[in-house]
């Protein structure tokens, strides 16, 4: 019987038709597609339970307590690397174009019109070059994070991230939720503050909101790289400079995953104090993604809406840059005493007056914070480099860039401070103005600002105080 396929079934039952009735021919084919039915059934719950147990054998590797969070540091940082390498080459492309071939057109352009030198490098050494030095900086790492984040998104695994911090974040008084946007603040920390809208509760999401500043932005991890680079790996072997140096670059990031905790912790204890809410986390199954319209949206959806945000801030930036460093009063620029001023309270907290004025003229954009670094040092120091008082550069010998940064008097403890300050500082303008529209609040705005700022003026101040009297 068994050998009999439903095929030769029906075609004896349509013999049969003949012999015995309607009646019984009716009642057969009844039972036989009853049975067909069963079969088709059996093989899509068969399928299912086999799918099912693949699934439930990844989980209980993936969100293991021994093997959960090693796995998701490991995936963190391969996706940090690519982000990192990856965008090496079309960042140095963009920057050849934009300022190597578009920025001397400008230039002779406004040279043939009779554009007053002011003008000209108020708009090109000042605007443009802000501008550009934005897109060939940022644009390429957020156009490779962001479909990557997206695609861990579409394939399951990172509902599992959650599922891994969620024990933490309640703990700290925040919602597991918070384990995804936290996530993509690594990539943009305006996406991360946009993100937050996954959290129902209002009280929840503004804890997200206001500590997503503590990942670390693909618009700092290039001064932390260099830095490190420079500093922290020169105090230890060659053999062992390049592993120091990602040790010190991969502690800073953890670093603010702590600070994320610790400050969640407090608000939920002080100024958002609640019930944490619960909420049912579904492990969606692994499946794969649709790669194509994954790449499309993160793009259109994320990238590019992210990046035209920070050229709006980015071009006003530029401007301010150029006239504080042409602009005289006396014998001096205003960089030049605004830097002066500053020198004494940035020495108090182990940095200097010109590591103080780029970050506050670098408001909004961090990647415009070391050009400016090196462009302010050069004026006060009189060091022949880069094109003029308020053109910013960078060097492509990490050699060259540390005789400057160490000329204007930078040591081991400036560099720590500097990553330390650049992890815990306020957010850039392009996501002060998104949590602004996502909270419509100035309050919580003003808080989310300042905050950080508080936190790594505390932080570099205590630093500075223990690293001198171990000096001493």
């Amino acid at each position: 019987m068994d050998k009999i396929t439903i095929k030769n079934i029906i075609a004896l039952a349509e013999e049969l038709r003949w012999k015995i009735g309607d009646d019984f021919h009716d009642n057969l084919a009844e039972g036989i597609y009853a049975d067909a039915a069963e079969i088709v059934e059996d093989a899509i719950i068969s399928k299912s339970n086999k799918t099912a147990r693949l699934d439930n054998k990844i989980d209980r590797i993936v969100t293991s307590r021994v093997w959960g969070f090693p796995i998701m540091f490991f995936i963190l940082g391969i996706v940090l690397w690519l982000t990192i390498q990856g965008a090496n080459y079309p960042s140095a492309m963009l920057s050849d174009f934009l300022l190597g071939d578009i920025r001397p057109v400008l230039k002779s352009l406004a040279s043939g019109v009779g554009m007053p030198w002011w003008l000209s490098g108020f708009l090109i050494n000042g605007v443009y070059l802000a501008v550009a030095w934005v897109i060939a900086v940022m644009l390429p790492p957020m156009a490779i994070f962001f479909p990557l984040f997206t695609l861990l998104e579409d394939f399951g695994y990172l509902p599992r991230v959650a599922f891994n911090l969620d024990y933490l974040f309640k703990k700290s008084g925040a919602h597991g939720k918070q384990a995804l946007t936290m996530s993509m603040g690594f990539g943009c920390n305006a996406a991360g503050v946009v993100a937050t809208r996954i959290i129902d509760s209002p009280r929840e999401r503004l804890i997200a909101i206001i500590t997503n500043n503590f990942s670390l932005c693909n618009g700092r991890w290039p001064t932390q790289i260099l830095l490190a680079t420079i500093f922290i790996g020169a105090v230890v072997p060659a053999s062992m400079s390049g592993m120091v140096s990602l040790a010190a670059v991969f502690g800073i990031a953890v670093l603010g995953i702590f600070f994320m905790f610790f400050v969640s912790w407090a608000l939920s204890k002080t100024l958002l104090k609640g019930e944490v809410s619960t909420f049912n986390l579904e492990l969606p199954p692994y499946r794969p993604p649709n790669f194509w319209q994954t790449i499309y949206t993160s793009i259109i959806d994320r990238t590019l809406i992210v990046l035209w945000r920070a050229i709006v801030f980015a071009a006003p930036a530029g401007a301010a840059i150029w006239l504080i460093s042409n602009l005289n009063i006396g014998d001096q620029s205003i960089a030049a005493w605004i830097i002066q001023y500053l020198d004494g309270f940035g020495f108090i907290i182990g940095l200097n007056g010109v590591i103080l004025l780029a970050y506050i003229v670098a408001i909004p954009a961090n990647e415009i914070v070391i050009p400016t670094i090196l462009m302010l040092t050069v004026l006060v120091t009189g060091m022949q480099a880069g094109e003029g008082a308020g053109v910013m550069f960078e060097l492509d010998s990490v050699n060259d860039t540390a005789a400057i940064l160490k000329a204007g008097g930078w040591t081991v403890l400036t560099a720590i401070n500097v990553m330390l300050f650049s992890l815990l500082h306020n957010p850039c303008s392009t996501t002060i103005y998104t949590i602004y529209k996502e909270t419509k609040s100035k309050k919580w705005t003003l808080i989310a600002t300042i905050l950080p700022i508080i936190m790594g003026l505390v932080v570099t101040f205590v630093v500075a105080q223990i690293w001198r009297i171990i000096a001493n």
